[in-house]
């Protein structure tokens, strides 16, 4: 009956970090379309909603502790419980940078922006796919699977460049323009970091799988 209660507690840790995925993916999209539609309320709502997060963050590492201390978890089940305090520290991280977005949509509040937001909407949906498909993968335990998102990574490091090299040469043309472009590189910057966080959640599925640790982040 103990295995049959811990293995429940363990599903039960694997739903809430699903919800807390879906909280983080929510915060990430409101974010860009703050920053798209010049909307200051909705970038003060992802700001505020922050807390939601950081709710998620501490109660289910509490949840962890608590079945460290109440249960008998066997080597695998600790390295369970183990990552998942780590992926969902690298979930509210995720949220931190949508937090960073959204402050910047209400620093460019009034101004006229220098370009169509194209590409970084379209760098954010990769980085939405990826985070999904990482948490299904950790969740299922697919360390293939790990391995493949990681090389997806590459297409938003690819993507990514292509931003920072417009935004440089818009710069480049008019040093007026210099701040404003700035200030979307660190939006690209803020969205290419949640992708290095999906790998470390790729990392802490094949550690979970495989018990051996391996650096996909290079």
């Amino acid at each position: 009956m103990s295995r049959v209660l811990f293995d429940l507690a363990l599903k039960n840790l694997n739903n809430d970090l699903l919800r807390m995925c879906e909280e983080v993916k929510k915060q990430i999209r409101l974010s860009i379309k703050s920053l798209v539609n010049k909307d200051i309320e909705l970038a003060k709502q992802v700001i505020k909603d922050d807390d939601i997060i950081d709710n998620f963050n501490k109660e289910i590492e509490d949840r962890c502790v608590r079945v460290i201390a109440t249960e008998q978890p066997l080597a695998k089940d600790l390295r369970e419980i183990f990552t998942t305090i780590k992926v969902v520290t690298d979930l509210e991280r995720m949220a931190d940078y949508a937090v960073d977005i959204a402050k910047i949509t209400i620093h460019l509040k009034g101004d006229e922006y220098i370009k169509e937001l194209i590409q970084i909407p379209e760098l954010a949906e990769k980085v939405l796919n990826i985070i999904s498909l990482a948490i299904d993968a950790y969740v299922k335990g697919d360390s293939k699977k790990a391995y493949e998102i990681c090389k997806m990574d590459d297409e938003i490091d690819s993507l990514y460049k292509e931003i920072l090299e417009e935004l440089f040469n818009i710069m480049v043309e008019d040093n007026s323009l210099a701040t404003q472009a700035g200030r979307f590189m660190f939006v690209a910057k803020n969205l290419e970091r949640i992708g290095d966080h999906v790998t470390n959640i790729c990392e802490w599925t094949i550690y979970l799988v495989d018990g051996t640790y391996v650096d996909l982040n290079e």
